[in-house]
């Protein structure tokens, strides 16, 4: 069942770069205080996802964080490495934490799971846009097409803020 309004935030094991090192974190305790922003998308470095999503995210951060947002994840069935070289390469700094779901747990949690097999790409998230108030969704969007940025924008969820 894929996520929506009301869910509570399901805890997995996630990573991140910190001090130049692949660090696990779990999702509750990086996404679950606070009001929290978590875009998924298919892929790092993947041209919708560089060209379009990732950086309107990075561009309204400071108005998205004006509106009450503690922090703005994004997370993809990548690894920790892949997520940290693709937010260096798109200037995200601090503005957005980028996590690694390297075997699919969140996005199969959240059942926002996209098979990708058709493309060589295998098991990966939809693309996708949430709000959590300390842990559980208040709002959720997914689109109809992993090549479309509608209602997983940023200016979709600062709308609905």
């Amino acid at each position: 069942m894929a996520l929506s309004a009301g869910d509570t935030l399901p805890e997995v094991t996630l990573t991140t770069m910190r001090d130049g090192k692949p660090t696990p974190v779990t999702s509750t305790e990086v996404l679950g205080t606070g009001t929290v922003v978590l875009f998924g998308v298919p892929g790092a470095f993947t041209p919708t996802c560089s060209d379009q999503h990732l950086p309107e995210y990075v561009l309204r951060a400071d108005e998205l964080k004006a509106k009450g947002v503690d922090t703005i994840a994004c997370v993809s069935v990548n690894d920790a490495f892949v997520m940290d070289a693709w937010g260096r390469s798109r200037d995200t700094g601090d503005a957005v934490l980028m996590l690694g779901d390297g075997n699919g747990d969140l996005a199969k949690a959240l059942g926002l799971t996209l098979d990708g097999t058709g493309m060589g790409l295998g098991l990966r998230n939809q693309r996708y846009a949430a709000v959590f108030t300390d842990g559980v969704a208040t709002g959720v969007w997914v689109e109809s097409s992993p090549g479309d940025v509608t209602v997983s924008s940023a200016d979709a969820v600062l709308k609905s803020l």
